[in-house]
């Protein structure tokens, strides 16, 4: 097998390709590609745990304490005491916060179909299936 056609080779060439292209969607946003992914989740479901949001988000817990760290001191989410169990830490969205997480949504939808642009419908349907299998 040649290099170039191991699944693994093309699995990480393109994820650095996507990488670089939804960095570049959201780079006008003052944030990373990653902060806006967290972001999203969070104004998917505001105050989550941190261990619920690095499920949510496939983070281990020093990546995400890292980028919480950077979005709480830009001012777009802050850490509190979950009321339910005093032992977890629960984040939330500031104002400021939802309105850029509001904005990378649509976002999403643009870098998407620039990114999938030469894939048709049914391609992208079944890409995403076989992504889920993996």
């Amino acid at each position: 097998m040649k290099p170039q056609d191991c699944i693994f080779f093309r699995l990480s060439t393109i994820g650095k390709r996507a990488g670089r292209a939804w960095k570049e969607h959201v780079a006008p946003l003052g944030v990373t590609g990653v902060q806006a992914m967290v972001l999203n989740f969070l104004l998917d479901e505001d105050g989550v745990s941190c261990v619920e949001l690095g499920n949510r988000a496939a983070l281990d817990s020093a990546t995400l304490t890292g980028i919480l760290d950077r979005l709480e001191g830009a001012g777009l989410v802050i850490r509190r005491a979950n009321v339910d169990d005093r032992r977890a830490i629960a984040v939330c969205l500031t104002e400021q916060g939802r309105a850029v997480a509001v904005s990378t949504t649509a976002l999403i939808a643009e870098a998407n179909g620039r990114f999938l642009k030469n894939l048709t419908d049914d391609d992208v349907v079944t890409l995403t299936r076989l992504l889920g299998k993996l």
